[in-house]
């Protein structure tokens, strides 16, 4: 009976809670952590603290009350969003051009002009508007060239210092964004897909809309979206350009933080441009996961 009553030993050989293998993913999991926390994430919290405080020393909203019912704001959020959008447009129009041209029709060079849009990937921004000026500025090599031929006194080209000239150098400089992940994609494609819907009667334009556009969806999103996120927030273009009424939400909180040393007020703006950019990446996330797994499921 006392027998029965007797708890069982534990075992000698039973795994400690906290065993090696279970403490080890943890500990190389914190260096990467800390150093996102304090790379990232601890900026940010800075940034959205510092937009709460007032000219006092207080906290409140009057800050955020008084930069998003400037017009100055409003102005800067439109152009932003007009110029970021125009741009990514042309980006989609241009980059799906030179990469079916580069994927589908051979030419001499085509290997050159592909390793020239990798080299303008490594590139700042700032030195295509640097070369758009000496390309198109007033005192630009087509200027000097129309006025040899035409004798004409006045620059015929003066687009440089307007939102088009802004949008041109983006669209410069962006457009291998979306070439790149075209070209993985088209290279996907199977060739005998082509050689059977050209076989049957297809025009090159109907195969490129009912066999390679589809194929290269998922990449044409991806890149449009990412030509979208980098031009909202682009700054080097539009400060290099200089041009004129050309106010967008970066070159703002410029003007606020650094020339008129307003943070409470270059804090606001910064937290509407972190929001307005993790709400297009979301819903970018969204979108890609819907147009990937969609076909999926229809099948």
């Amino acid at each position: 009976m006392t027998a029965l009553l007797e708890l069982p030993a534990p075992a000698d050989n039973a795994p400690p809670r906290w065993s090696a293998s279970r403490i080890r993913p943890v500990l190389w999991t914190l260096p990467p952590l800390l150093i996102v926390l304090v790379a990232a994430v601890y900026p940010l919290v800075r940034v959205c603290l510092e937009s709460v405080k007032l000219r006092d020393g207080s906290v409140g909203l009057g800050t955020w009350a008084s930069v998003l019912g400037s017009q100055a704001f409003r102005s800067a959020l439109w152009r932003t969003v007009a110029i970021a959008v125009t741009s990514t447009i042309g980006c989609l129009i241009l980059g799906t051009f030179l990469a079916i041209v580069l994927a589908f029709v051979p030419f001499p060079g085509s290997s050159l002009i592909g390793r020239l849009i990798d080299t303008i990937l490594a590139l700042p921004s700032f030195l295509i508007t640097l070369a758009f000026t000496f390309l198109y500025g007033t005192a630009g090599a087509v200027n000097a060239l129309i006025a040899a031929i035409t004798g004409a006194s006045s620059p015929a080209l003066n687009f440089l210092y307007t939102p088009a000239g802004v949008i041109a150098a983006e669209i410069t400089f962006f457009t291998p964004f979306v070439v790149r992940p075209l070209l993985a994609a088209f290279a996907l494609v199977p060739r005998q897909q082509l050689d059977v819907a050209a076989s049957l009667g297809a025009s090159p334009l109907r195969v490129l809309r009912s066999v390679l556009l589809p194929e290269a969806w998922p990449a044409l999103m991806a890149g449009g979206s990412l030509v979208l996120l980098l031009t909202l927030n682009e700054f080097g273009i539009v400060l290099f350009t200089g041009a004129k009424g050309v106010i967008t939400l970066p070159v703002l909180i410029y003007t606020r933080g650094i020339v008129t040393f307003d943070l409470p007020g270059a804090a606001v703006i910064a937290t509407v441009q972190i929001g307005l950019s993790l709400v297009l990446y979301v819903g970018y996330r969204l979108i890609f996961a819907r147009v990937t797994t969609g076909p999926r499921r229809e099948g």
